[in-house]
């Protein structure tokens, strides 16, 4: 008996499950995004551009009147962008989801429904315990973003930020050195038969890195020191050049600041940036050098450091000028917006694209990384041990 010839097994005939994809349900986001009010705070989450994009893709946005005006965004450009502008706080409050630069204060969180969304930054160290009880009063889910992780595993926030810090403190310094601001007189650009500025670095992270992008730029000669020999390697990789590296040697970097006309601090810590630079080491600094300590925000590196504001900026010690401003982003609202707002975008359209928030965190571990609060649990283990909280993993939660 003859069988038909096939191409297919017997197996490969039989019936088969077909795997077929499910349609994801897009979600209609509503953003609220009030006007910052701490302290010298002059950055906005999301750009006229941004919230285009966003209202293009059927979401909706509700914005504070005169929010972006310290970045030098008018309401208008924003409500030909597509947003609704208000002068109703409680209003964009009301939103489900809440867009912020700084965490919102204990007066705002009244203002905020319960079950939100919260999307800002975390700021643990100016935190209070009541903050957390409130968020779990009012079941709030909470992202903090700089938190967030990017595909490579980097800090997408941070790295833009510190970015900006590390260019802005060059850029700071050459200013604090001209005669109107009783500098020195010297500057930055490598002068035909002038010597350069000499600017020595403490810290090989990204502020240091693009601090030293910057000096270069500028024609000053630069020294970075940093403790970890992997930073300074890649320090001089990422900028294509030789530089002067050092481990932080006290005999060799007493030697350095002597001779510097720039001292730039970016050292971080884990609960408190480490004194690096003592008092008797700037005391032999030169007269007129300037000190930016960006490391401040973590109580500085620099033994004289205190902290200034952007109103009142400078203060001397010994000869030598004190910057140590905090927020040293803020200086340059529009290009800090623009830098976070580039970074909060994708995400929020992906969160719609998935469907929300929850579908968002359950496949998306990076984005998982930020949050510290889901549906009033705290899920966050530094801030548990930070305030002697109990916490949840948030693994167990969502699946």
């Amino acid at each position: 008996m003859s069988y038909p010839h096939t191409p297919f097994t017997k197996q490969e005939l039989i019936p088969q499950e077909e795997t077929l994809e499910l349609l994801k349900q897009k979600g209609e986001l509503f953003i609220g995004i009030p006007k910052e009010v701490s302290f010298q705070e002059n950055r906005v989450c999301l750009i006229p551009d941004a919230v285009s994009a966003l209202v293009s893709h059927g979401h909706r946005v509700i914005i504070e009147s005169n929010a972006g005006v310290s970045a030098n965004y008018t309401d208008k450009e924003y409500s030909e962008a597509g947003a609704q502008i208000t002068s109703d706080r409680k209003k964009v409050f009301s939103c489900p989801i809440i867009l912020k630069v700084e965490p919102p204060s204990l007066g705002e969180l009244e203002l905020i429904n319960p079950q939100s969304i919260i999307i800002s930054a975390l700021q643990i160290k100016t935190r209070s315990k009541k903050y957390f009880e409130t968020l779990a009063q009012k079941r709030i889910t909470a992202l903090a973003f700089e938190y967030i992780k990017d595909d490579d595993g980097n800090y997408p926030a941070v790295r833009a930020l510190s970015e900006i810090a590390g260019t802005a403190s060059v850029l700071i310094a050459a200013e604090l050195m001209t005669n109107a601001n009783s500098g020195n007189g010297l500057m930055f650009g490598n002068i035909t038969g002038v010597p350069p500025v000499d600017v020595v670095i403490i810290g090989a992270g990204t502020v240091g890195e693009f601090a030293a992008r910057s000096a270069i730029g500028l024609g000053a000669n630069i020294k970075v020191f940093d403790n970890s020999i992997t930073r300074l390697r890649c320090i001089q990789n990422n900028l294509g050049r030789a530089l002067y590296t050092s481990t932080l040697q006290p005999k060799y970097l007493l030697k350095a600041l002597k001779r510097c006309d720039v001292l730039i601090g970016a050292v971080r810590g884990t609960d408190r940036a480490p004194i690096v630079v003592s008092q008797t080491m700037v005391e032999n600094m030169k007269n007129g050098a300037v000190i930016i300590d960006v490391s401040i925000d973590m109580g500085g590196c620099i033994e004289t450091s205190e902290v200034t504001s952007h109103d009142n900026s400078t203060f001397v010690k010994h000869g030598v000028i004190h910057y140590c401003v905090p927020n040293i982003p803020a200086r340059y609202a529009r290009t800090a917006s623009v830098s976070l707002s580039n970074i909060f975008t994708p995400y929020l359209l992906k969160i719609g694209e998935d469907g929300g928030l929850e579908q968002s965190i359950r496949f998306d571990r990076g984005l998982r990384n930020g949050l510290y609060f889901y549906h009033g649990i705290l899920t966050s283990k530094s801030v548990a041990q930070w305030f002697d909280l109990s916490y949840r993993d948030i693994n167990l939660l969502i699946f």
